[in-house]
C-alpha cells in the first residue's frame, strides 16, 4: 500500500483515538490520510552496561507522561529488570539517555530467582503501576503470567489466565515454547488490559509457516476489577522470508499491542529468519478492530468451534523495510510525549537478545 518511500513522510491510513489527543487528532474517518515523519534513530551496541548490568534485551516498552521517562523492560532470564529512560524528541536528534535499572521481585520481595520467567509485556496502567507479562517455558512446564508491579520492582497483584494456556506434559496444549505473551497494553482511559499471544496455543492451531499464518489470541481485561473480559483470534502473518537453508530457524508472531480504546489497538507483528536477505527480520505495523470479532473467552480449543469464530481485522501500516535501513530485532512500541508542532511521538525498540552481532535500536516517528 505504501509503495516506495524513504526515510521522509509515509502516508498512512489509521485511525487514531487517544483519550487525551487533541479534537484534530481523533475521531478522523479512516480514509483520512495521516503523516507519519521517520525523525531518525538511536543505537546502542550490545556491549554498552549500566550500573553492573548488560542493557539490552529490551522488548515491553510505556511512557510514564507525569514523570516523563520511558520503562523498558528487559528480557533477561538470568537478571529481571527494566530500565528508566529519559528521550528528547523535541530538540533536532532524538536522544535516549540511561537514568535507572530496577530489579524485579516477587510477592515476598525476594529478586526472581533465575530462569524462572520470560519478561517481555510492559505497560503502565492509571494507578501508576506496572503491568508486566511472562512467557513462561513451555519445555519445563512454568506457566505464562500477567502480573502487576511497583515501580520500585515488587510484585504487588496478579492477573487470571485461564488452565488452557497452561502447557502440558504431553505437549497437547497450552503456549508454545517463545510464543507466549509478548505484548501489554493499557487503554489511555484505563479501563482496560490488553496482552497477547505471539502464535496460537498448541490446542488451537499451528505455528506461523512459509505456508500461513497463525490463530493468535488477544486478551482483554478489565484491570479494575482484575477479571478477564474477552478474548480475539487474531491472524498472524506468514513467515515472511524461507529460511536459508530450509531447515534453519524462522518465526513469525505478535510481538506489541498499543491500545487506542477498547476496540482498536495498533499492532506489531515480527518475522525472523536465519540466512533471509539483509537482518532477516520483517517488522509491520497494523491496525486492529476488534468491533466485530467473535469473543472466544471460555473456549479452551478454536480447532473446534464450528463454524469457526471471526478473527480481528487487521489493516497494513507500515512496514519497516520501507525505511531503508537495517533493522533489528524490533519487538516493543510506545506513544511518547506530544512535539511541539502538535504531533504525537512513537517510538520503537529492538531486542537484542544479547548477540554481539545484533544491536538496541531505537526508531522514532512523528505522527500528525
Amino acid at each position: 500500500m505504501l509503495g516506495k518511500l524513504g526515510l521522509g513522510k509515509l502516508l498512512l491510513f489509521v485511525v487514531v483515538v487517544l483519550a487525551t489527543a487533541p479534537t484534530a487528532f481523533a475521531n478522523e474517518p479512516p480514509e483520512r490520510a495521516l503523516e507519519l515523519d521517520f525523525l531518525g534513530q538511536q543505537i546502542f551496541p550490545t556491549a554498552t552496561t549500566f550500573e553492573g548490568t548488560a542493557f539490552g534485551g529490551l522488548s515491553g516498552f510505556d511512557y510514564d507522561a507525569r514523570r516523563k521517562v520511558y520503562y523498558a523492560l528487559s528480557d533477561d532470564q538470568v537478571g529481571a529488570r527494566f530500565y528508566t529512560l529519559r528521550i528528547d524528541v523535541k530538540h533536532g536528534a532524538p536522544s535516549v539517555q540511561i537514568v535507572g535499572v530496577t530489579t524485579l521481585r516477587d510477592a515476598a520481595g525476594t529478586p526472581f530467582a533465575a530462569l524462572s520467567l520470560d519478561p517481555e509485556g510492559l505497560t503502565l496502567t492509571e494507578k501508576g503501576t506496572l503491568v508486566l507479562t511472562s512467557e513462561g517455558f513451555a519445555t519445563r512446564l512454568i506457566d505464562p503470567w500477567v502480573r502487576e508491579f511497583s515501580l520500585d520492582g515488587r510484585q504487588i497483584g496478579e492477573f487470571p489466565v485461564p488452565a488452557y494456556f497452561s502447557p502440558d506434559a504431553a505437549g497437547t496444549q497450552g503456549v508454545r515454547q517463545n510464543l507466549g505473551f509478548e505484548s501489554a497494553a493499557v487503554t489511555p482511559n484505563g479501563r482496560y488490559l490488553f496482552t497477547g499471544t505471539e502464535a496460537a496455543l498448541v490446542q488451537d492451531g499451528p505455528a506461523a509457516t512459509v505456508g500461513g499464518g497463525s490463530p493468535a489470541r488477544i486478551l482483554r481485561y478489565d484491570p479494575r476489577k482484575r477479571t478477564l473480559d474477552r478474548q480475539f483470534v487474531y491472524r498472524t502473518d506468514a513467515i515472511a522470508e524461507p529460511p536459508v537453508p530450509s531447515t534453519q530457524f524462522a518465526v513469525s508472531g505478535l510481538v506489541e499491542l498499543l491500545a487506542l480504546d477498547k476496540d482498536s489497538l495498533l499492532a506489531m507483528e515480527r518475522s525472523f529468519s536465519v540466512g533471509a536477505p539483509g537482518t532477516g527480520n520483517t517488522i509491520r505495523l497494523y491496525q486492529v478492530e476488534l468491533g466485530r470479532a467473535d469473543d472466544v473467552n471460555g473456549f479452551d480449543s478454536l480447532a473446534t468451534l464450528i463454524p469457526a469464530p471471526v478473527p480481528a481485522t487487521k489493516t497494513l501500516l507500515l512496514d519497516l523495510k520501507t525505511l531503508g535501513i537495517p533493522l533489528d530485532n524490533v519487538e516493543g512500541m510506545t506513544f511518547g510525549p506530544w512535539l511541539r508542532d502538535g504531533r504525537r511521538s512513537l517510538v520503537l525498540v529492538s531486542d537484542n537478545n544479547f548477540s554481539p552481532a545484533a544491536f538496541t535500536q531505537f526508531l522514532f516517528f512523528a505522527v500528525r
